[in-house]
């Protein structure tokens, strides 16, 4: 650029400061500076650093990278940027091809029962058929193909494997959209682990909150490999301090690997697929677990619903970590259809790029939140349009937040001229919790908009229509379809009572979509699931089957008699040009004195000085006086960048809430420096409690092998010498005493039961290697152990499985294997007891594990009773993959035997359920498909 540096300097200084000026933002103006912090000082969050990076770049003529978004902390940083800037990189590329899709023969995956199996389908069927097109921010594009996509899953999962990740444990990906997450996202699934994606870094200012936050949910997943990029590592590290069962922390670089064996792995349609938390888990992560069979039958849905053609095409924007992106992608996986992919950051910086993408590859389906259209009539300058079309998208899909019935009339109304078809824009509404797609239009139409009297929305909970088009005091609501196949949707009160049509209540739904539940939180699963129906937490209306979405029953707002949503209070407010848009929130805090809710406003404003900033609350009061009846009793105006949100985006309420209550919400974040110094000294304590942790361990491990030295020798000879039986007994004695001798104490419950009735089979959860001595230590000595035919290879244990008479089998599930299976039941019917742990094995997570049908098919056909005995704490002792030992205390509880009653697959699966709910009642650990094992029975 030939413009010289002080006076790129004076400009950038110049366009600053009238940006600001307009904003009447004193505050920042009097911040001004080349090294003031855009977003700490300035306090500029990303959407007003895209109205300022567009001013730069028309008074400049160049395109700023989309790297500057992230990385420009300073307008000296942007110096540097403008300085190596091409002034030709301003005119859009319009010289592409646009691309024709021809129609083929749809593959028939209908079969499929997991995500790995329509990976290698297709991979297998038509390897060179493009997948993705990976766009960057200069509009060139990386094709992944689907035998490309394979092939590098399996360098990952050999990866995986080589790590020493298990089948079933969990793996972070946490990568911005780029073609490693793709690849880690499917070599997860190869290796049969389950992916967790992430919110990927990340603002400087707060970077101590976002360790803190991503720590609770590594935590609350309990990931035991998290994937991240090279500039993430520092933080990484630091994370791995805190959270005890990561294992390792990778690049996709790194992890790859083309030596080695691919995992063999066996994946059921209920295994978990995806544990996918949502973006606002804070103190209390919520990750929902959903399985292949969850997932699989959301997108079979959602084509039946759109319906999908082999001919559609689909872009996306949306973020990979968020449901409704991945889901974008996965949907367009399964159906073979091309996706193209712009990072978040790609759109936020150009969203007309969006539009170009949709135009160039003839997109029939695409969409995003509210906000993403009201971005592009707002941001999009007309010269950067010319030449686009839009007549082949056929869907447009609005979701994810509340949708406002002005921006689809706007855009429609702004894009008219550019083919875009009113009857394209589909409102829809889904969660998580449902996989993603919950509720679809019933036909192709413009969207339905619901004009509602106010007087009977807030005092009778009645969504009546308007009397007349004259009408002025309404609200607007927008129909978004009806349920999916295979899915229902109704609406009911606090007592569970369902509602009438145009009855405002709480959303429910149900369908095989439906989660298993939040993984490792059985307190929230336990409070969403009600009788067969999930709550959503959003309240709403049916209209003839059709659902028109309220709000978070949470943020209701109860002031006098009468109901309020915050959306249309923040809405009045953030009119004002003083507020910052989209940085209102309003809540009630319950106040005795009033015996009511008070109504408060907490609001972002630039202004500082004092006598300006009781204006705006003046304006504040006297707009909603006059809009809604009703004045606010508080109103709390806050510098920028106070307000908390979610990862995309989206305002914390309840967080804003909970922060005023404490008296923290006009507290300011330490400088980003500081944020990590603490964090490191936060992390230096970690880890030399963690050594002193280690140390302790190791010594008490080595009291234990000396115990163990000392006694084993004794015992193995004596096995020699003595008959089974009295054998059996000594080993017994033995276990029981190691126990006694280690420092973990044992409180038996039920001990009674061990001898109701014989044979039995005893049936355990499973949760450490030390679970087989302790239920040796406490069975009756007729008791014959069920293990896999591997430990005949582990040296000193094979002499006692031999000895003992204990039984092996090829697996666990021996009611697959008809050999195994009869000569069990032959042991049975001789009068032994056996001990099995159904769940074939375990692993470093906490959790009751799914059950394996063997012991209940074999006590059905032997008419033999169950005895459930739930163990609690040998996991704390000796955990997964670590072989340092801790002490802890033990604790048994026996439940009573159960006889099967009929001799039939009914009696299995309600023999199989009844006893999985007493284990699960007393191990102390929370079930992990606590859904799909069935309604609890008494």
């Amino acid at each position: 650029m030939s413009i010289s540096k002080s006076e790129i300097e004076k400009q950038l200084i110049n366009i600053t400061r009238a940006f600001f000026k307009e904003l009447q933002a004193e505050r920042a103006l009097q911040a001004i500076t080349l090294d003031a912090s855009l977003e700490r000082e300035l306090g500029m969050d990303s959407l007003g650093k895209v109205e300022l990076f567009d001013r730069i770049e028309k008074n400049f003529a160049i395109k700023l990278p989309e790297k500057a978004m992230i990385d420009a902390e300073s307008l000296r940083d942007l110096v540097k940027v403008i300085e190596h800037s091409d002034s030709s990189s301003a005119q859009h590329k319009k010289s592409r091809t646009v691309l024709t899709v021809t129609e083929s023969e749809a593959l028939d995956l209908s079969s499929a029962k997991n995500l790995a199996e329509v990976l290698l389908a297709h991979a297998e069927n038509d390897p060179e058929r493009p997948h993705i097109y990976l766009q960057n921010e200069k509009g060139e594009e990386q094709i992944i193909r689907y035998g490309q996509l394979a092939d590098e899953a399996k360098h990952v999962a050999r990866g995986i494997r080589n790590r020493g990740i298990l089948p079933g444990e969990t793996v972070a990906i946490m990568l911005p959209t780029s073609d490693a997450f793709f690849y880690c996202y499917c070599g997860i699934l190869l290796a049969g682990a389950v992916p967790v994606p992430i919110y990927p870094p990340f603002r400087p200012d707060r970077i101590e909150e976002y360790a803190k936050r991503e720590a609770k949910i590594l935590q609350n997943a309990q990931a035991r490999l998290l994937i991240t990029f090279s500039r993430a590592e520092i933080l990484s590290n630091i994370l791995q301090t805190f959270i005890p069962s990561l294992k390792d922390v990778v690049t996709f670089k790194n992890l790859r690997t083309t030596k080695g064996d691919l995992p063999s792995v066996t994946t059921e349609s209920d295994d978990p697929a995806l544990i996918q938390y949502t973006s606002g888990s804070t103190g209390d992560p919520k990750g929902v677990l959903l399985t292949h069979k969850n997932m699989l039958t959301n997108i079979r849905s959602i084509g039946k619903a759109v319906p999908i053609k082999p001919t559609d095409v689909v872009v996306s924007w949306l973020p990979l970590y968020h449901d409704m992106g991945l889901m974008s992608w996965l949907a367009s996986f399964y159906f073979g259809i091309p996706l193209t992919i712009l990072s978040p950051i790609t759109f936020l910086t150009r969203p007309e790029q969006w539009l170009w993408a949709i135009h160039y590859h003839r997109a029939t389906l695409s969409g995003g939140p509210n906000f993403a259209y009201e971005l592009c009539v707002k941001k999009i300058n007309p010269k950067d349009l010319e030449g686009l079309d839009l007549s082949s998208w056929r869907f447009a899909f609005n979701g994810a937040e509340a949708i406002n019935p002005k921006t689809l009339e706007r855009f429609s109304k702004r894009f008219a001229e550019y083919g875009f078809n009113p009857e394209s824009f589909a409102p829809v509404y889904g969660l998580a919790e449902s996989t993603v797609a919950l509720t679809f239009p019933k036909e192709k139409r413009r969207p339905r908009i619901d004009k509602i009297q106010r007087k009977y929305f807030e005092t009778e909970n009645k969504a009546v229509p308007i009397k007349s088009p004259t009408d002025k005091d309404f609200l607007e609501f927008i129909g978004c379809g009806l349920a999916m196949p295979e899915h229902s949707i109704r609406i009911v009160d606090d007592n569970e009572n369902v509602l009438a049509d145009r009855m405002i209540g709480n959303i429910q739904f149900n369908g095989p979509s439906s989660m298993q539940g939040y993984f490792n939180n059985p307190a929230a699963t336990q409070k969403a699931y009600r009788n067969g129906w999930w709550d959503s937490g959003d309240t709403g209306y049916l209209v003839e089957g059709e659902i028109f979405i309220i709000g978070r029953k949470k943020d209701l707002i109860i002031k006098a008699g009468r109901n309020l949503y915050p959306e249309e209070v923040e809405e009045v407010v953030t009119q004002l040009a003083s507020i910052r848009k989209g940085c209102v929130v309003a809540f009630g805090v319950n106040d005795p004195n009033l015996g009511t809710e008070k109504l408060v406003v907490v609001a972002e404003t630039y202004q500082l000085n004092k006598e300006d900033r009781q204006q705006i609350r003046a304006e504040i009061i006297d707009n909603m006086a006059i809009s809604l009846g009703i004045p606010p009793d508080v109103v709390v105006l806050v510098p920028p960048r106070t307000i908390p949100k979610t990862s995309s985006g989206k305002l914390q309420r309840s967080a804003c809430k909970d922060a005023y209550i404490k008296g923290k919400l006009t507290r300011q974040p330490l400088p980003a420096k500081l944020q990590m110094i603490k964090l490191a000294l936060m992390s230096l304590t970690k880890k030399i409690l963690s050594w002193l942790s280690y140390f302790g361990k190791l010594c008490y491990t080595l009291y234990v092998s000396i115990i163990a030295l000392i006694t084993i020798p004794i015992i193995w000879l004596m096995l020699f010498l003595l008959p089974t039986k009295p054998a059996r007994l000594l080993s017994r004695f033995w276990a029981r005493n190691f126990f006694r001798l280690s420092g973990c104490p044992l409180k038996i419950k039920g001990k009674e039961n061990l001898t109701k009735h014989s044979p039995m089979i005893f049936v355990a959860n499973h949760t450490s290697y030390s679970d087989a001595l302790l239920l040796l230590s406490i069975l009756p000595a007729n008791a014959l152990f069920i293990g896999k035919k591997e430990v005949l290879t582990m040296p000193i244990i094979k002499t006692f499985v031999k000895k003992l008479g204990f039984l092996t089998v090829d697996r666990l599930d021996f009611s697959k294997n008809l050999e195994n299976k009869n000569s069990i039941e032959e042991h049975v019917r001789q009068g032994n007891s056996i001990a099995i742990f159904p769940e074939g094995t375990f692993t470093y997570a906490t959790g009751l594990r799914p059950f394996k049908l063997g012991a209940f098919t074999i006590a059905v056909e032997t008419n033999t009773p169950i005895c459930p005995i739930a163990i609690h704490g040998t996991r704390f002792i000796l955990r997964g993959d670590n072989f340092l030992c801790k002490p802890h205390s033990i604790k048994i509880n026996i439940g009573d035997p159960i006889a099967p009653k009929e001799k039939n697959w009914s009696d299995i699966i309600k023999l199989h359920t009844i006893v999985r709910t007493e284990i699960a009642k007393h191990c102390g650990e929370p079930v992990i498909d606590i859904i799909s094992t069935g309604p609890v029975v008494d």
